[in-house]
């Protein structure tokens, strides 16, 4: 089995292995992965962090050997933690890193950075202030950065940059922690999941104090959260119905 790392800012993750098919996600700098599958232009992998899968444009990652892979794996992951930083080769060029992008390959990749890490897990109390890094962020389907970025996307990335390891999906994410019976039992940080009438989840915000909730609708927003699901103040509407509260911290 073949093994690769990413070594520019954000490539994107597809569903099929063409540049005109659907973005499931996206691969930030220094996000390492197994191969499953390679064609001549396409690989289809398997991202160490989450498990998560799709195809990757060949031009858009270098190999690395299994020792590699295993050494960044079990290492505390170190990030980025500015919105925009670079990193840079030995040839003094500079490539551009999104917020939460890896650095644990940097030896590997012959790169530099001198920008602002974070390489612990932090308490329950800083997911708030680091989900308002992304406040306004654009909503975009499979993406993971403050300039596009899904609801489940947005929640990972949070956790992600705190210490903690969600899983890619919303229904994924559902899975994870402990359930609770009412949104008074709920703490900052704590997520809420939201389900459409066929029954399944396809929303993920994460609950704040006072019952409001910030997730990724149109963009990264602020809206109140009641024991019905998410009301939009200037639609003056529920836009998404409440299906489970998890405690995952």
């Amino acid at each position: 089995m073949q093994y690769g790392i990413c070594n520019l800012s954000i490539v994107p993750l597809r569903l099929e292995p063409t540049d005109t098919s659907e973005l499931v996600s996206q691969v930030l700098y220094g996000d390492y992965f197994k191969v499953l599958e390679q064609r001549k232009s396409w690989s289809k992998i398997r991202l160490g962090f989450d498990k998560y899968e799709g195809w990757i444009d060949n031009k858009q990652y270098i190999e690395i050997s299994v020792e590699q892979y295993k050494s960044i794996h079990q290492e505390t992951p170190i990030l980025s933690t500015d919105l925009v930083e670079f990193v840079e080769d030995t040839n003094q060029q500079l490539y551009a890193i999104p917020l939460g992008a890896s650095l644990n390959g940097l030896s590997l990749l012959n790169h530099t950075h001198d920008g602002n890490i974070i390489n612990e897990q932090r308490s329950k109390s800083h997911l708030i202030e680091t989900a308002f890094l992304y406040l306004n962020a654009p909503y975009l389907w499979g993406g993971k950065t403050p300039f596009g970025i899904d609801c489940s996307g947005f929640t990972q990335m949070v956790y992600k940059l705190n210490g903690y390891r969600l899983l890619r999906d919303a229904s994924q994410q559902a899975t994870q922690g402990e359930p609770l019976s009412f949104i008074e039992e709920s703490e900052p940080g704590d997520l809420a999941f939201f389900d459409n009438d066929e029954g399944q989840i396809v929303h993920v915000g994460i609950i704040m104090k006072d019952n409001y909730i910030i997730h990724a609708h149109g963009k990264v927003r602020i809206d109140r959260l009641d024991h019905s699901g998410i009301y939009n103040q200037e639609k003056r509407m529920h836009t998404h119905k409440l299906r489970v509260i998890k405690k995952v911290i």
